[in-house]
């Protein structure tokens, strides 16, 4: 197969005790999802549902990596995050099913460039 520019490399995370790595496809994400959360993005918790989006891949980082503060920014937001890893997927799975498609979880650090954020929404 020939491309046109070398493809980035598969994302994977370490898998705990283990010499295996878990590749990491898509990342799914939920915003607002617990009232002080709402609160702090100037919503209202009894009124909006949770949202969801995607971070591509390549957003993650080896444990342990450097990052550099992004010059663009003048407020750079910082948030630990719980991760569950799913190793299949599915539709309309229920309840009772649902944890049959994880395979382990992790903590995740999530940074947003707030200040961008900001002036992003108002082009909306």
């Amino acid at each position: 197969m020939n491309f046109v520019f070398n493809p980035k490399p598969q994302a994977f995370v370490e898998i705990a005790g283990a010499s295996e790595y878990f590749p990491v496809h898509r990342i799914y994400c939920v915003g607002r999802n617990y009232a002080e959360h709402a609160l702090e993005m100037g919503a209202d918790p009894e009124r909006e549902e949770p949202f969801f989006f995607c971070k591509p891949a390549d957003a993650v980082v080896p444990s342990g990596s450097f990052l550099d503060y992004p010059s663009a920014t003048q407020n750079l937001h910082h948030e630990i995050e719980l991760v569950a890893a799913l190793h299949k997927g599915g539709r309309n799975i229920p309840q009772n099913d649902a944890l049959d498609h994880v395979f382990g979880y992790a903590v995740g650090l999530d940074l947003t460039r707030r200040d961008l954020q900001a002036e992003a929404k108002k082009s909306l």
